[in-house]
């Protein structure tokens, strides 16, 4: 393995990691962004009103997610592998 198939085994991993967290952290965003506006226009300043829909929120997307991160993963993984029994 040369410097350049590293980089690439890195940048896939990258790649990965983020098409895996992505859609929870923007699940995370929106929900967030729509609490702030509630609070504010309802001058609502409770400190658990900020943790709780979100906690929730982001628990129900990472079981609903949880098929599409692990073949994500699974599908990365067979391809190092693969690689890896390519170098022998």
């Amino acid at each position: 393995m040369n410097e350049v198939e590293a980089i690439e085994i890195g940048r896939e991993a990258i790649w990965v990691m983020l098409k895996i967290s992505m859609p929870v952290l923007m699940i995370s965003l929106i929900v967030g962004l729509v609490i702030s506006l509630f609070q504010t226009m309802t001058q609502l300043q409770e400190m658990t009103l900020t943790f709780v829909p979100k906690l929730i929120v982001i628990s129900v997307a990472l079981i609903a997610l949880s098929p599409f991160m692990l073949h994500s993963l699974a599908e990365f993984w067979n391809v190092l592998m693969d690689r890896m029994i390519s170098l022998q």
